[in-house]
């Protein structure tokens, strides 16, 4: 497993993260303690070291897990918690951005972590109804208490992030070194806005879903269908979807990798500052993903799966790409990028 640098941040990260959504005892499509475990010493045991939760996984469960299995080796991990959805339906402040919920969330998830620090710490979904400057001042709060190492944020516009980023350098706060959003041959909107703040700005970006929900994981392609229960049912599957899927499956096969493989792979094709999340239920599942750490796709094939699965970045994107020969002349075929 390689490693980069998260953001600005100075930690050092694993190529993929490992997402502990799915942990749960007694969850219908989800992994026990048991295979929790089972899971994260694999993960390590590839040079893994980044494992992503929230404050309301699977209702807690998947954060007491972890404080579990990460009992004794801590240390060892990049630990990532969200907050912002809500932990009691029936109360109005138990969910959002602002300084009340971020506290009462924060000593929640420290609690059933067993930790005295949150390495990473994502504002989970953007609020509109809560002012940018308090939850930039209250998140910096924690980084000065010593709780929250590093900061990022989740499911927001790329607008609100450079200006809370904007904000941050100067007041002198701690910015977001790392955003996460959905990406995946099925869900490119993220190379519209995202990405490219990311870059731009300095950050990482966690991607979750990167198998578009286990469509591109090819069990929807195989002639004998997927040969287990799944939480989405084939016939709710688009045409659309299944013809990238189908071109995936059909490349891993001309390359010798299987298709989660190839379509993490391809996520990382793009831009260097894209970490996929690996979100897996068990052990076998995971040892698959884990081997796109090593794979490089030729630019042939990444051709390939972009046409296979186009990206209209819409306006005003499109009309700055299409006038560029209109602003800048026939001159501009001489200019080197």
């Amino acid at each position: 497993m390689r490693y980069r640098i998260l953001g600005v941040s100075g930690l050092r990260v694993s190529r993929l993260f490992l997402g502990a959504m799915t942990f749960a005892d007694g969850f219908a499509h989800g992994a026990d303690a048991a295979e929790a475990r089972r899971i994260v010493d694999a993960y390590a045991d590839a040079g893994g070291n980044v494992i992503d939760t929230a404050v309301n996984y699977r209702d807690g469960a998947s954060e007491e897990i972890l404080g579990e299995v990460l009992h004794g080796r801590r240390d060892r991990f990049v630990l990532c918690t969200k907050y912002g959805v809500s932990r009691d339906p029936g109360d109005p402040n138990a969910a959002g951005s602002h300084r009340k919920n971020l506290r009462l969330s924060l000593e929640t998830s420290l609690r059933r972590l067993c930790t005295d620090h949150i390495d990473v710490y994502y504002v989970h979904l953007w609020d509109p109804r809560t002012a940018l400057e308090e939850t930039m001042r209250a998140l910096d709060d924690a980084v000065q208490a010593g709780k929250v190492l590093h900061l990022g944020v989740s499911d927001t516009p790329a607008w609100v992030i450079a200006q809370a980023n904007t904000d941050a350098a100067w007041r002198g706060r701690s910015p977001f070194v790392v955003l996460q959003a959905r990406y995946s041959l099925l869900s490119r909107d993220a190379e519209r806005d995202l990405i490219p703040a990311a870059e731009a700005l300095g950050m990482s970006v966690a991607a979750w879903s990167p198998l578009g929900g286990g469509v591109l994981s090819g069990k929807f392609t195989r002639p004998s269908g997927p040969g287990e229960p799944t939480r989405i049912s084939s016939d709710s599957i688009s045409e659309h979807d299944l013809a990238i899927a189908r071109t995936t499956a059909g490349l891993a096969h001309q390359l010798g990798a299987t298709p989660a493989q190839i379509a993490l792979a391809w996520t990382v094709a793009h831009s260097r500052v894209v970490h996929p999340i690996l979100g897996v239920r068990r052990l076998d599942q995971l040892r698959d993903t884990l081997a796109a750490a090593d794979l490089t796709l030729p630019p042939d094939a990444v051709a390939q799966l972009d046409e296979a699965a186009p990206f209209d970045p819409g306006f005003p994107h499109d009309f700055i790409r299409d006038m560029q020969t209109f602003v800048f002349g026939t001159a501009k075929a001489l200019v080197d990028p």
